[in-house]
């Protein structure tokens, strides 16, 4: 069976299994790019039984050369094995070759976060109204940018003052409550912001929704005008989101659940605290 074949008879699986269409998505560009890399090396497509170790560790290693940072080559190799796993359970090859590959060791770094000051000024630094009110709901909620531009009408309860997130990462679902200042913001947002014919709660007068691309292009505008030294993104604001909930004195486990991470582990990645803090918690002995 040809490599694409096999690709296209896993994409249908995992719509079979209910995967999220992020997840479906993520994955099928992945194995496209990994099958459009043996096709190249080989000059021409590419039998299933005909690949071996040696061809999976050099599309890795064209990953590295090409500048993919490790937590991104190691989301690769995740997804050879998956792939991997599906062909043997359906009988499409004899041995998971993926699982013979050593894992890629993924190098910590501090995660940038701001503060709730500096979303004020990050706020007041995005000319683009709606775009405004995204990036404060990606800060009082956590939410991840693909959750927040599909968020509908129905999605926001601002009566319940909760926030519902259908078919997260993982495809989960998971509420959100809305604080008082969030509320007061997707209130007026909603009264003297939002004029779009559209089932999107975000959305522009124009296309009726917003970009994930359109989002961090105005966040970058914005710190470059202010002139910061912190590389921001739409991903950093639910990094702050954790950090700050945990300076204000939250459990890691409530964090765990606002941010719907499968476990705590996950989370404690996302969660900063600074050298003041370290030096208060070492003092207290």
């Amino acid at each position: 069976m040809l490599l694409n074949q096999a690709i296209e008879g896993f994409t249908k699986y995992m719509h079979l299994i209910d995967r999220s269409q992020e997840t479906i998505r993520g994955y099928a560009i992945e194995l496209k790019g990994f099958n459009n890399f043996l096709t190249v090396k080989h000059n021409c497509p590419v039998y299933l039984e005909d690949i071996v170790l040696q061809d999976l560790e050099d599309y890795l290693f064209y990953e590295k050369e090409r500048g993919a940072a490790s937590s991104s080559r190691s989301r690769s190799l995740y997804i050879l094995r998956s792939f991997y796993n599906y062909c043997c359970r359906k009988d499409l090859c004899v041995k998971n070759i993926a699982s013979l590959l050593e894992p890629v060791k993924i190098k910590q770094k501090e995660r940038e976060f701001i503060t709730e000051d500096e979303l004020g000024e990050l706020v007041a630094a995005i000319e683009q109204p709606v775009i405004k009110t995204v990036v404060q709901a990606m800060f009082y909620t956590g939410g991840r940018i693909s959750e927040m531009i599909h968020l509908t009408l129905e999605d926001v309860d601002l009566d319940g003052r909760v926030l519902h997130i259908i078919d997260g990462k993982g495809g989960k679902d998971r509420d959100v409550p809305i604080n008082d200042k969030l509320h007061r913001i997707l209130t007026h947002y909603l009264e003297h912001i939002r004029d779009a014919h559209s089932n999107r709660f975000f959305a522009l007068t124009r296309t009726g929704k917003v970009s994930a691309s359109y989002i961090n292009y105005w966040i970058h505008t914005a710190v470059e005008e202010l002139g910061w030294d912190k590389n921001i993104s739409a991903h950093v604001l639910r990094h702050s989101f954790g950090s700050n909930l945990l300076e204000k004195g939250a459990s890691v486990v409530s964090i765990q659940k606002l941010l719907g991470h499968s476990s705590l582990r996950v989370t404690s990645r996302y969660l900063h605290q600074d050298t003041d803090k370290l030096t208060e918690a070492v003092n207290l002995l």
